[in-house]
């Protein structure tokens, strides 16, 4: 019963944005959602100048993840562009079903970095990244004969929305490991979505990045790099000397958390070569490197922002939510809150 309740919703929500994507006017009765009435007609996130977007990885804890469900939560925060994970476009165009439970496998992951994973959870993780691998596999195929029309019909429903597509992360694509099939689909699916990047982790490893900066070349669109608690001024330099289709994409909290002192300072000495740069707000090692609420940790969001609006430097803002989202709240109520922070500190 329970299946079928959400086969249900999800059919609705496709009947719906399919009537919404078709027409000049999105009501909010489509959508029986109060929080975008003011942004009825389409959505804009864009404020004095500084686009700010959300990377769809921020409602990883809502129950639908259909590319469907995906744009109802992205216009009920009134969002018009994005960065956007491969699951909801991928799943859209027919991928075989993980049936893993990701949610166990993360929590593992970050038992296993933290050093608190036992013996039994360690066994526990290898035999899923087994099933996850033999998974993998199986998409890696799919890949090969997928038509690209569900794609470009993925994007035609997101663009008439009134949300643009400007950086694409699909899972295991970019990786040392991956095949040259798999960097090229990636690339191309990418630029299907309208996208003027693709962004990955930093591999930590010149071959990886000078190999996928000729990709990049070869399909003229960006690979930009994420960072984590790795992030120094330095991290990307010998990146951006190997190819100018090698970019950045900046983790703000991150490189606070990591250590790093004057943070806005990177982002002037690097602007030239940010695509995109993720906001949250962490704190500094010193103060224990929470992922906190907005405006309670050590990150120069404001700032950040403001300089982006007074230097006019043109790459977006990409809201990634991270910390825990409080009871009686969710992801949707949560991203909300992130935008209305930052329209504050872009009308100052």
């Amino acid at each position: 019963m329970q299946n079928d309740s959400k086969s249900g919703r999800r059919k609705f929500l496709k009947n719906t944005l399919a009537v919404a994507a078709g027409s000049t006017l999105i009501t909010p009765s489509l959508f029986g959602a109060p929080s975008i009435l003011k942004h009825y007609k389409k959505p804009n996130s864009r404020f004095n100048g500084v686009q700010v977007g959300v990377i769809t990885y921020s409602f990883r804890s809502m129950e639908d993840q259909s590319a469907e469900a995906t744009l109802k939560y992205i216009l009920d925060c009134g969002i018009s562009a994005i960065e956007l994970i491969g699951d909801p476009a991928e799943t859209f165009a027919g991928r075989p079903e993980n049936k893993l439970d990701r949610s166990v496998f993360f929590g593992l992951m970050k038992k296993k970095r933290s050093g608190s994973i036992s013996d039994d959870e360690a066994k526990q993780l290898a035999e899923i990244q087994a099933e996850q691998a033999a998974y993998n596999a199986r998409v890696g195929q799919w890949r090969k004969t997928v038509d690209m029309k569900k794609f470009e019909q993925f994007r035609k429903m997101y663009n008439r929305a009134g949300v643009d597509i400007y950086a694409f992360k699909p899972r295991n694509t970019f990786g040392k490991n991956n095949s040259d099939a798999d960097i090229d689909w990636g690339m191309k699916t990418a630029k299907v979505l309208g996208a003027s990047h693709v962004t990955v982790e930093h591999p930590g490893d010149d071959a990886t990045t000078l190999r996928l900066g000729n990709f990049a070349k070869k399909h003229g669109i960006y690979i930009a790099y994420h960072g984590h608690e790795q992030q120094t001024p330095t991290l990307w330099d010998t990146a951006l000397e190997q190819s100018k289709y090698n970019a950045l994409n900046l983790d703000l909290g991150h490189f606070v958390a990591a250590g790093n002192t004057a943070p806005l300072e990177i982002i002037k000495s690097k602007h030239q070569h940010i695509k995109s740069m993720h906001l949250k707000d962490r704190q500094t090692p010193e103060h224990g490197k929470g992922n906190l609420v907005w405006g309670s940790g050590d990150t120069p969001l404001a700032g950040a922002l403001q300089l982006m609006r007074d230097e006019k430097y043109a790459f977006p803002g990409t809201i990634e939510l991270e910390y825990n989202v409080p009871e009686g709240s969710n992801a949707v109520a949560e991203v909300q809150k992130c935008v209305a922070f930052c329209e504050k500190a872009l009308s100052k």
